[in-house]
């Protein structure tokens, strides 16, 4: 599948697919309510706009929402010409039905659906996991399927996490590839949300590209020093997930601002206090410096920010296509506050007396 991903954004194309992503995509998380309930007029509204504004990339999962994004995003596309979107979703659960609906702990989720998770990472497990999706979605195959938090985060402790990735190569791949074989999914990919996995993932198997969630931002470069020379290496992509670090490199160190989906530290309330400085310093939007950081590293196709109005899909909008002088990210460089390594976009620098 080489869908044509819309004209009015740039695209690239990612890692070892044959498919092309707009360089600003829609994250649908948000619109499956985390943080706080989404009505159905807002979400389909906030896609509405989305789509009226360009984008064509769309990224959803069964976990948000638990099935309500994929509903929400699959009610907008199934609409649309099938060479003019791309979609990807996750493989790794399987929702069901609640033993004991009385006992039923529909969190993080506000408004979610009302099923409970269970994980599986095993051969089965990833071809109902893709087509429970895609009678969701109501579409007959999907661009892009990932791996989902196959991490300790979610399959602590260690023996646990060895049983789940045990799934993975023992079978869970096997369906991907077959999926992939027959047309079914244009790309293999895996999410990954801390440092340390993708030389794994490299070793083990051949996949397309990572979607990398909060592990490479305009206050976090870590990856850089292995993780992401290596995906160069082997020609995988990236797509950059919580690119605003939920929420802190969006409105900067406003009350109530998160990082990581936490509270903020004190450290990095004073790191993103420093690099706002240096962005109002220039007249450029902190969210701005934070969409465009991410899209200069010669890997990255995508970033993938989860708005949930209209008018926070306009401002993404506008914030990746907002100048930004060379100056402002020589400065930052300079305050240590990105790596020198670091690569950073394209822009006219001013040279001064």
């Amino acid at each position: 599948m080489t869908p044509r991903a819309g004209t009015s954004m740039p695209r690239r194309r990612l890692g070892r697919t044959s498919v092309e992503v707009g360089i600003l995509g829609f994250g649908g998380a948000t619109i499956g309510g985390i943080g706080a309930q989404v009505t159905e007029a807002q979400a389909q509204a906030t896609l509405d706009a989305a789509w009226d504004a360009g984008l064509r990339y769309f990224d959803t999962a069964p976990w948000y929402g638990r099935g309500v994004s994929e509903l929400r995003v699959g009610r907008l596309l199934r609409e649309k010409p099938p060479d003019q979107f791309v979609i990807s979703s996750k493989v790794g659960r399987i929702l069901r039905s609640p033993a004991n609906m009385a006992a039923f702990d529909g969190s993080p989720w506000h408004g979610g659906g009302p099923f409970e998770v269970q994980f599986d990472y095993s051969y089965d497990g990833i071809l109902r996991a893709c087509d429970d999706s895609l009678q969701r979605l109501g579409l007959a195959r999907i661009h892009l399927a990932i791996v989902h938090d196959l991490d300790l985060g979610y399959h602590a402790p260690q023996a646990r996490w060895d049983a789940m990735m045990a799934q993975l190569i023992t079978g869970g791949w096997r369906a991907l590839a077959e999926l992939r074989s027959a047309g079914v999914i244009g790309g293999i990919g895996v999410g990954i949300n801390s440092r340390g996995l993708i030389p794994r993932f490299l070793e083990l198997f051949d996949l397309d590209f990572f979607l990398l969630a909060g592990r490479y931002t305009l206050m976090e470069q870590e990856t850089l020093s292995d993780e992401l020379p290596a995906c160069v290496e082997r020609g995988v992509g990236i797509v950059i997930g919580a690119v605003f670090g939920s929420g802190l490199l969006a409105t900067g160190p406003v009350p109530g601002a998160r990082y990581d989906y936490r509270e903020p530290t004190p450290a990095q309330i004073e790191q993103v206090t420093r690099i706002k400085a240096i962005c109002d310093r220039y007249g450029v939007p902190l969210a701005a410096a934070a969409l465009q950081f991410p899209l200069a590293h010669p890997a990255v196709a995508s970033v993938i920010p989860g708005p949930v109005s209209p008018a926070q899909v306009q401002s993404n909008v506008q914030a990746v296509h907002h100048p930004i002088p060379g100056n402002l990210w020589r400065d930052l460089k300079a305050a240590g506050l990105v790596r020198e390594d670091a690569p950073t976009p394209a822009g006219e620098t001013v040279h001064t007396s």
